[in-house]
């Protein structure tokens, strides 16, 4: 049974809070780092092994389709072996995998090794989570939420600039090299920080074989089929089309499966909470909302004004700023007043800083951008991580790993749907915008991919292709609008002295995290 102290100033994160955050902070960006600061190299990868850009992408789809594949197993392996202990494996993994890319002799020897990095790194993020959700207890939720959504905004944001700083100085190499010394020494904290009631929480159950065979493929498939979307600018080429119908086809199959069976690799029964489902829905389309611009944002800047990767990169970090500015208060706001009070606010602030970017031409204030960005990034600190803490409100610690789970496919198939509805809107637009000039270009492809800088009259015409693809992104924020009206006015609380709800069944369930700290 897991032990608890007193719960003092309910909103105050302990000493132990504080450094589990650290750890998992740590471990977490790295992994996300890693989604984005490969892709401004891939010129040079191909380059230095002699293949095709088509040959080398699967360094970046690799690695993306090994996060897909091994995010539904985690939640069953925190139950199985333990948080900490599969978090360590993850971690040692990715540092494994990131040391074996730094010495790869080939690009299908690097493409090997990102998926194994990549193995490592999909379980970071969800188990890090879980862990924190695990330690904070409900009134301190949108604090330790807040801890962990700072990684998950600046990571994208800072992998092109230091993907590109290094890429421009240094070999190619030390991209992958760099996480050795932080992946060490979070290894070392995590085995002195981490909580040690960990090993009293493990649920033990029969794995999901067929599940799995059903989930994790079909996940990877989805995920890939938009990923190649964004690519061929299209619904229509044989590899989406298939993968998708595919993609589909087998998570339909789980999830028949799922809700037959007990201890499915996710558990579907959770969705029977109206706050859990609330939040899921919030997450999809916040998590379109997120990718979606991350999308967008540095293609702006890279085609319609001619930027290099790492300069998109360090345009964009306004947005990042903002929101690591407000996190931390708005998710002390969410502990005390509930995330209803707030994060219709930032919907609201998001959209409304989106805007300006419906209008945008190749001559744009890069000042008054930046602004608009800071604006963008307070009305996500204000949204994203109160709507991830108000879905583990009514969850037991059994719940807490697989409810991770599902909410981190959740938002990762929201960023991947939406990335892809932006690609065909944006290719299409390139298309209506130039007309004759974009088949002598080569198609909208042929424009976005151009390592050339378009000459004044086509770029004009692709800022406006961009300026109307935006509008699509302040839709799918105000789409978010309408289910954040119905989240919790705030968390509930066991009464002081009382004990939790599902205190009867703790030894099958887990104890509550309402009224006590697990230290």
């Amino acid at each position: 049974m897991a032990r608890t102290t007193p719960l003092g100033d309910p909103f105050t994160l302990t000493p132990d809070v504080k450094r589990t955050s650290t750890v998992v902070v740590l471990g977490s960006i790295m992994s996300i780092l890693d989604t984005t600061i490969v892709a401004v190299a891939l010129a040079t990868l191909g380059r230095d092994f002699h293949v095709s850009v088509t040959t080398i992408q699967w360094v970046s789809t690799g690695y993306l389709l090994a996060l897909a594949m091994v995010i539904p197993v985690t939640g069953w392996a925190v139950d199985r072996f333990g948080a900490k202990l599969i978090w360590m494996t993850s971690l040692s993994l990715f540092i494994v995998g990131s040391c074996l890319c730094g010495v790869a002799w080939s690009a299908n020897s690097l493409i090997v090794f990102r998926v194994l990095q990549g193995i490592g790194g999909g379980m970071l993020l969800p188990v890090g989570q879980s862990i924190l959700a695990r330690a904070a207890g409900p009134q301190r939720m949108g604090r330790v939420m807040s801890i962990i959504g700072v990684p998950m905004v600046l990571g994208p944001i800072m992998g092109p600039i230091i993907g590109g700083l290094i890429v421009s100085n240094y070999s190619w190499r030390w991209i992958f090299y760099i996480n050795l010394p932080i992946g060490i020494v979070t290894l070392l904290l995590s085995s002195r920080w981490l909580p040690k009631w960990d090993t009293d929480e493990r649920f033990a159950s029969a794995f999901d074989t067929l599940g799995f065979c059903l989930l994790s493929p079909g996940l990877a498939a989805l995920v890939y089929s938009l990923s190649e979307v964004g690519t061929t600018g299209g619904f229509t080429s044989f590899s989406v089309v298939f993968s998708f119908v595919l993609g589909v086809v087998l998570m339909t199959g789980f999830v028949l499966h799922a809700l037959r069976i007990k201890n499915p690799l996710l558990e579907l029964h959770l969705f029977k909470d109206r706050t859990y489902s609330i939040a899921n829905i919030c997450i999809f389309v916040l998590g379109a909302t997120l990718f979606g611009s991350m999308f967008l944002l540095p293609l702006y800047y890279q085609v319609a004004r001619g930027q290099e990767a790492w300069v998109a990169g360090l345009l964009m970090a306004p947005q990042g700023i903002g929101a690591a500015c407000i996190m931390r208060w708005a998710g002390s706001f969410t502990d005390r007043f509930g995330p209803r009070r707030i994060v219709p606010a930032g919907i609201l602030l998001m959209a409304a800083a989106t805007i300006p970017f419906a209008f945008v031409t190749t001559s744009t204030s890069e000042v008054l951008l930046a602004v608009t960005l800071f604006m963008r990034g307070l009305g996500l600190g204000l949204t994203m991580m109160p709507v991830t803490a108000a879905a583990y409100y009514n969850l037991n610690h059994a719940e807490i790993p697989k409810a991770t789970t599902t909410m981190n496919i959740v938002r990762q198939v929201g960023g991947s749907v939406a990335t892809a509805l932006f690609a065909v809107v944006l290719e299409r637009q390139i298309v209506s915008e130039l007309g004759p000039a974009a088949a002598k270009a080569g198609g909208s492809a042929g424009v976005i991919s151009s390592t050339v800088k378009l000459p004044p009259q086509v770029a004009d015409s692709v800022a406006a292709a961009f300026a109307h693809t935006f509008w699509w992104s302040v839709g799918a924020i105000l789409l978010a609008f309408i289910p954040t009206l119905f989240l919790p006015d705030r968390p509930a609380a066991a009464p002081t002295g009382a004990p939790a709800e599902g205190a009867d069944d703790e030894a099958t369930t887990g104890p509550r995290i309402a009224g006590a700290t697990l230290d």
